[in-house]
């Protein structure tokens, strides 16, 4: 299940707002009762603080934002720092291909 962040930013881009929304007009919560994450402050200009109904339109898609998100850090991290990427370029291009093309294939996006 997508993070209550990803989904309302998933709502703002969809209606044309970008997440610096988050900055000073929307606040979420989680009051450790059982019942999750909720928006405790809605504050966007020209914009109805949605739903849960819209909320959870956009758990598909959120998801896999946050899917490929955890794909990249991991691909980051393996892939390891770009001065060495360079070096190893530099002294042998088919085998840095090869180590890149066995990373993203061991790391697919959706």
């Amino acid at each position: 299940m997508a993070n209550l962040y990803t989904k309302v930013k998933k709502y703002l881009e969809a209606n044309s707002k970008t997440v610096s929304e988050f900055d000073n007009n929307i606040r979420l919560q989680n009051d450790n009762d059982g019942n999750g994450d909720y928006i405790h402050t809605w504050n966007v200009d020209s914009l109805a603080k949605p739903t849960d109904e819209q909320i959870a339109s956009y758990e598909s898609s959120a998801t896999t934002e946050e899917s490929n998100n955890t794909i990249r850090r991991t691909r980051k991290t393996a892939y390891g720092d770009i001065g060495d990427q360079l070096d190893e370029i530099y002294k042998d291009i088919d085998a840095w291909k090869a180590r890149i093309k066995s990373i993203k294939d061991a790391n697919p996006k959706e």
